[in-house]
């Protein structure tokens, strides 16, 4: 077990040698730390690792300059200078929140950035100003669309924060594909299988294999398959990809660069690096915020005094697996795996940081 504060310094520190100015640095571990405390083991200090190698590749400007390429009253289109997603989204985010503040409601695409890690930390920037927040990204083209062996959309996931009196905040935080990518690699450390309707393989066939992807297989898009629902998980996914990528300039679709520094970004790309989506809506533009958030607590309160079926304990409410986790590591500390570890380790000695 690690604690919060030794695995924040390490990270921090990493992003100090890389060359980021030291607000940015305590920024992007923030970012990362914040998915390993809510449980989301796959983008925490697991891909930091990663994020060293695109920087070594030249594809991470660690000190980028934000700027706005277009705006109204409201909205805002952002160009992240080819930085650090830890880093651009929550600027971006803060736009989002200065427009809402001024007008009622606030909606930043950004172009030009990289992997940005949990969705919901970025949503749930808004919650302190009494704000809805709405935060969503394309990623690597990893997921199948519903009838299709071609890898054409990320997970790209979509998060919403809603603001509440007495009870914790509603955060929903999901990928529009059946798993995150990061969840296989979680299976791959620890050598199992995949459940089945996560992945298919290159020829469209039904595979539990947590490696497919390195054979050319593809994820499948929420629901797994039509009879389940898998066009609205393609439908979300493509959403998702429109609005981060198609509206701001950013890469889409099959050209959305790989997070991966081995394998090439496209010869003719179609955008500017990887997309954002980001909004705020300030509750009381709708209705008193007060009046908005006690009925927020009613609503929470009615779905967890649910009937549960046989066997189940409770209704849950989006958001309190990651906030029981949260509480649980702040108090033990986080785990890593193995090859976590080793990643850690050999970025402690690439960069003579003591882990």
């Amino acid at each position: 077990m690690y604690s919060y504060t030794q695995l924040f310094d390490f990270t921090q520190e990493v992003f100090l040698r890389m060359g980021c100015p030291p607000k940015d640095a305590k920024l992007a571990a923030e970012v990362l730390l914040e998915a390993d405390l809510r449980g989301v083991d796959s983008h925490g200090v697991a891909r930091l690792s990663g994020y060293v190698r695109l920087w070594e590749a030249g594809r991470i400007n660690v000190a980028p300059k934000l700027r706005i390429v277009h705006e109204t009253p409201s909205t805002a289109t952002v160009d992240g200078d080819g930085g650090l997603g830890l880093v651009v989204a929550p600027r971006a985010m803060d736009i989002a929140i200065d427009k809402a503040n001024q007008v009622g409601t606030g909606w930043v695409s950004v172009r030009n950035s990289n992997h940005f890690g949990i969705a919901g930390y970025h949503a749930m920037e808004a919650l302190s100003s009494d704000m809805i927040g709405i935060a969503m990204t394309n990623a690597s083209p990893l997921v199948a669309p519903t009838h299709s062996i071609d890898r054409m959309l990320g997970t790209n996931p979509i998060a919403v924060a809603v603001p509440t009196m007495k009870q914790p905040p509603f955060v929903a935080d999901f990928a529009t594909a059946s798993a995150a990518n990061g969840k296989l690699e979680i299976l791959q450390r620890k050598n199992k299988k995949a459940p089945v309707g996560w992945i298919q393989t290159a020829n469209g066939e039904r595979s539990t294999n947590a490696n497919e992807l390195k054979d050319g297989g593809a994820l499948l898009p929420l629901g797994s398959d039509k009879v389940h629902g898998s066009h609205k998980g393609y439908a979300l996914g493509a959403i998702v990809d429109i609005l981060s990528a198609v509206l701001s300039g950013a890469n889409y679709g099959p050209w959305v660069p790989p997070f991966v520094s081995f394998l090439p970004v496209s010869d003719n790309p179609v955008g500017e690096g990887i997309g954002h989506f980001l909004g705020a809506m300030r509750v009381d533009a709708f209705r008193p915020a007060d009046e908005f958030k006690e009925h927020m607590d009613k609503w929470i309160e009615t779905f967890r005094n649910a009937n549960v079926k046989k066997g189940e304990k409770a209704v849950l409410i989006p958001g309190d697996p990651e906030r029981e986790m949260t509480e649980k590591r702040l108090k033990e500390g986080i785990p890593l795996l193995a090859p976590v570890e080793r990643d850690l380790e050999a970025l402690g000695k690439k960069f003579e940081i003591k882990l």
